[in-house]
């Protein structure tokens, strides 16, 4: 790629050799629904089994076998479509994809594309900047996993684990809404956090429970607008599907390169084909695997083992009524009941476990201070350990309590973080620690007052320079702290040096 190929600052172009360029895209989420079993059979689901040790005879395509269709995966279908804000379908159907690969025994795979079971929905973003976006869901529709060939077991031979096939998936299907790197990873995130908070889905992109189909391309600056304006996709240019990518790195490197691939060869009067592709991490690139099929390619036509599915009313309002709280009423929630801040709110909500372990430990302390100890000393700990908010070893309570002692005057925020280092250590509860090591903040003035006199004694150069430069008075302060073990109250040191410094 070319040097000139770099993005524009504070824009959504990318500035190629012969003008600007805009990039387009849609997303496709493929979502593992929360089940203990498979969608239409009673197979188990779960990760770390032994090769096909989870295949039912439905899954393994046997003659004879029929689909038996699992309510709870319709139910946290709907679950999701709520939480998307889109309008759920109260009748849809079941069609068959038809396609031979090895990991399919069927020979097709059951999935929705005329009348899915989710229509229009949105989700509203958070962008880097703190400003929001809006991007509108198009569908979402239930569909059976693959199986997973291995081929690196071998040198002549792959094999085929069939644990995974007719395990249920929701494809989110978003409209062509976003227009660069950040935000597309930023809309994969918020729809993560939405599924986990609903119990939808696990959110695992490691284990491939949550991964993405990334659809790219490329405009001249202004055919975005009118593509909006008018519907019209003629506007946009040829778009490439990157399969599977299951990173939110991946997915921001996989849109760069592709990006300024479809750029170059335009730019050198070439045409974009449309095609499926492949992101390899390790070349940073993405790779041709097929041209891209159309819906008739696949034959489509209605499953005749499965019914339409009807959906009635009264069932869907139940499921909306036993909704969670969900990460956009939560973060405006956090703002209005504890003043945060609109960041340190998005923050906490970032996580279900978080935010909750916030709002244990924020009841009747400085909830900005709390705020900042979770996200920022408590997060950064527990990311070291690999281990997340529902797997912390400090309970709620201990840091509410090492709050309170901050309140209270009892410790100021510099010995706090000494504290909160042995209380992670496991040595007990903030006050056993303050008690046990002797880390009371030193409040008596008159000892501070000794210790600011002898050390203003001993430089009177330093001394008389204070007063042309005021900003030097932290170096007395860092030198007061030092002499009396950083428990000094840092508020008495300051009023007692400005007064002894004529400040």
């Amino acid at each position: 790629m070319t040097d000139t190929d770099t993005k524009t600052a504070n824009t959504n172009l990318i500035q190629g050799r012969t003008g600007a360029w805009e990039i387009v895209m849609g997303l496709e989420i493929h979502a593992q629904v929360a089940s203990k079993a498979k969608l239409f059979s009673g197979a188990a689901v779960g990760f770390g089994a032994g090769p096909n040790e989870q295949v039912s005879l439905v899954d393994a395509g046997f003659p004879g076998m029929l689909p038996t269709l699992n309510g709870h995966c319709v139910e946290q279908a709907v679950r999701t479509g709520l939480g998307l804000k889109a309008q759920i379908n109260k009748r849809s159907q079941f069609d068959r994809k038809n396609y031979f690969y090895p990991d399919l025994p069927q020979g097709y795979q059951i999935s929705q594309l005329y009348f899915p079971i989710v229509g229009e929905g949105e989700v509203e973003v958070e962008a880097e900047d703190g400003t929001f976006f809006t991007v509108g869901v198009e569908r979402l529709h239930l569909e059976q996993d693959a199986g997973k060939l291995i081929h690196d077991l071998s040198p002549s031979e792959s094999y085929v684990d069939l644990n995974r096939a007719g395990t249920a998936l929701m494809e989110i299907v978003s409209k062509p809404h976003m227009r660069s790197p950040e935000e597309a990873v930023a809309y994969v995130k918020k729809i993560r956090t939405i599924l986990v908070y609903l119990g939808t889905c696990d959110g695992d992109m490691e284990k491939g429970n949550l991964r993405a189909d990334v659809n790219v391309s490329v405009c001249r600056v202004g055919g975005y607008e009118k593509f909006r304006a008018t519907g019209d996709f003629s506007h946009l240019g040829t778009r490439c599907e990157i399969k599977n990518v299951n990173s939110f790195r991946f997915i921001s490197q996989a849109i760069n390169y592709e990006a300024r691939r479809q750029i170059e060869i335009l730019e050198d009067g070439g045409k974009i084909d449309q095609e499926t592709r492949l992101y390899d991490p390790t070349a940073g690139e993405t790779r041709s695997m097929r041209s891209k099929e159309e819906a008739n390619d696949y034959r489509y036509f209605p499953d005749p083992d499965l019914l339409p599915l009807e959906l009635e009313q009264a069932w869907i309002d139940g499921i909306k009524a036993s909704l969670p709280e969900l990460p956009d009423e939560k973060r405006r929630r956090l703002m209005s009941q504890y003043g945060l801040s609109q960041y340190d709110a998005v923050v906490l909500i970032s996580e279900q476990a978080k935010a909750d372990y916030f709002e244990e430990a924020a009841k009747g302390r400085d909830a900005k201070l709390v705020s900042n100890w979770v996200t920022n000393e408590l997060s950064a700990r527990l990311a070291a350990d690999h281990l997340d908010f529902s797997q912390s070893p400090l309970p709620a309570a201990h840091v509410a309590e090492l709050v309170a002692l901050i309140e209270e005057g009892v410790i100021s925020s510099r010995i706090a973080k000494e504290v909160f280092d042995h209380v992670w250590a496991g040595e007990g509860s903030p006050r056993q620690v303050v008690e046990a090591r002797g880390l009371v903040q030193v409040n008596d003035t008159g000892a501070i007052e000794k210790a600011v006199d002898e050390i203003i004694a001993a430089n009177p150069d330093k001394a008389a320079a204070v007063a042309d430069k005021p900003q030097a008075i932290g170096w007395f302060v860092g030198q007061v702290m030092k002499a009396t073990g950083g428990k000094a109250n840092p508020a008495s040191v300051n009023d007692i040096l400005k007064a002894k410094l004529g400040l």
